[in-house]
């Protein structure tokens, strides 16, 4: 496999014409990706920033049906979430696993409310590899959750979902549809689409690191970009109605102490009416989510203030030890690309969780909504949808039976865990070049030979890549990442062979765009 960006640089400088072009190297245009290429289309992918960068990396860290949606009477959502959550389970095993929730229960009426609900999602989910829900008693949910306060408690109920590490899975579906013969390339900025007549035959691009501009030719283009797809659409039509209405989930990142024991909190009515999670996720404790309906959306969104209160206050009502402010190692936001309603609303419980899919007149196919857990099924609909056009000859989905990159069967939980089956290759890398094999910083786990790792083979360019999307420390314990940025800065400068002023400049970029990750100064 050649996943390297000046290998792919110097494909497309020889090849202009391809099967398909898709903007977006999220979860949505990775997994179009891989379909069309292990197809067999010729493959482009093209990222504005690096994979991930947006709200495929910003998630609850949930590969699940979504216990809110079938609460709601989506069931048909529900089923097909829970069927893909499946198939990830079985295809990507090193990163996604079966993790144990529990709602906490304070009326008896709430007991059998959602042991009634959650029999219904372990109906709907088949035979998936998951556990089955049940009722346990007060000593066996404080005991599962050591943190959780006893007073008026009576029970709960414990089922099973899936977690996974959502910037890495990202990675990995890149990495796979290189495998099946396709080009995903990072920093290569779309700024015009092409057109034969009235119908679209390419795009126009800047490579972001070299200014280089380039024109290529597909028989499809698809537009996978989340919350910027109106952008894209503009390209096309610019006096289009706008297809996406943003909302921005926050989360906190929280020490271990505060959940203790391995199994996740699922509040299931917050103050709001929404659900709130803590979840155990790479050692420390994840806590959100919001929904909070925005007419703006950007590469890093920042969460509110209001987010941040309400997340600490709801857990902190639930929590032993209530945390406070200066508890948060990380607060981050993602934008969720809803399908916009065609009347102004200010609910986003009233916009569509389902993903939507629109052929303009052009031909520019656009894909929005939806969620990590139905990427594949998106995926399938969006390719299907241009051999339906007639722009692709038809070929057979195989998404369903490919193993991601990385797979392992099971999940690994030592430090090189996340890496999967390239573990092996990092071990190899620190025998090969023993001064690679040390930490980063003295008494911190993370090596050296792994930054190296992520420049040479995962397309890493940046400190910020490195330390967001590939060891995930900034969403992690944000300070400790500014911390580490100069040491990680040095490692890529040699590697980049460059100068003291990249370094400098690295450091500060990241600084700067860490900073909205701290709630306290």
């Amino acid at each position: 496999m050649i996943f390297n960006r000046a290998a792919f640089i110097a494909r497309i400088d020889q090849k202009s014409d391809w099967d398909i072009i898709i903007i977006g190297g999220g979860a949505t245009g990775l997994g179009t990706a891989l379909d069309a290429a292990s197809r067999g289309y010729s493959t482009l992918l093209l990222e504005q920033a690096d994979f991930a960068k947006g709200t495929s990396s910003r998630s609850t860290k949930l590969v699940h049906g979504g216990v809110r949606y079938l609460a709601q009477g989506d069931i048909a959502l529900v089923h097909e979430a829970l069927h893909e959550r499946g198939l990830l389970l079985k295809n990507a095993a090193h990163l996604v696993k079966d993790q144990d929730f529990i709602i906490p229960c304070y009326s008896w009426f709430s007991k059998y409310k959602y042991l009634i609900g959650l029999k219904f999602y372990d109906l709907l989910a088949g035979k998936s590899g998951f556990k089955k829900s049940s009722f346990l008693s007060v000593d066996s949910v404080l005991e599962a959750i050591p943190g959780l306060k006893r007073k008026g408690l009576i029970g709960g109920i414990s089922y099973s979902d899936g977690q996974f590490d959502d910037a890495r899975l990202a990675l990995n579906l890149a990495q796979t549809t290189s495998e099946y013969g396709g080009v995903t390339i990072n920093y290569m900025k779309v700024t015009g689409l092409t057109k034969e007549g009235n119908s679209i035959s390419g795009v126009s691009c800047e490579d972001l690191e070299s200014s280089k501009l380039y024109a290529f030719k597909a028989k499809v283009v698809v537009n996978a970009t989340g919350v910027f797809v109106d952008e894209i659409l503009r390209m096309d039509t610019p006096s289009g109605r706008p297809i996406v209405r943003p909302s921005q989930g926050a989360h906190v990142v929280l020490d271990k102490s505060f959940l203790q024991g391995n199994s996740a909190l699922m509040i299931p009515k917050t103050s709001d009416g929404r659900v709130l999670f803590a979840v155990p996720w790479h050692g420390k404790v994840l806590v959100g989510t919001t929904d909070t309906p925005l007419d703006e959306h950007s590469l890093e969104p920042k969460p509110l203030d209001s987010e941040i209160d309400f997340i600490l206050n709801t857990a902190g009502k639930y929590l032993t030890k209530v945390p406070l402010r200066s508890d948060v190692l990380a607060a981050f936001a993602g934008l969720r690309p809803l399908a916009a309603p065609g009347k102004n609303t200010n609910s986003t419980k009233e916009i569509s969780r389902s993903h939507k899919l629109i052929v303009s007149k052009s031909g520019l196919i656009t894909i929005t909504g939806g969620k990590w857990t139905t990427y594949r099924k998106m995926a399938l609909d969006v390719i299907d949808k241009a051999i339906e056009l007639g722009k692709l000859p038809m070929v057979e989905c195989i998404t369903q039976n490919v193993k991601i990159h990385g797979y392992t069967p099971g999940v690994d939980e030592g430090p090189l865990g996340i890496y999967g089956s390239d573990a092996e290759g990092i071990r190899k890398l620190m025998i090969d070049e023993p001064l690679l094999n040390v930490p980063i910083y003295t008494g911190y786990v993370y090596l050296k030979a792994e930054v190296i790792w992520m420049v040479r083979n995962e397309m890493a360019r940046s400190v910020e890549d490195v330390l967001s999307r590939r060891m995930r420390l900034l969403f992690l314990d944000t300070k400790l990442a500014i911390k580490l940025a100069p040491e990680i800065a040095e490692i890529m400068a040699e590697e980049f062979k460059k100068d003291k002023s990249w370094t400098a400049l690295q450091v500060s970029e990241f600084t700067t765009v860490a900073k909205r990750y701290l709630t306290l100064g």
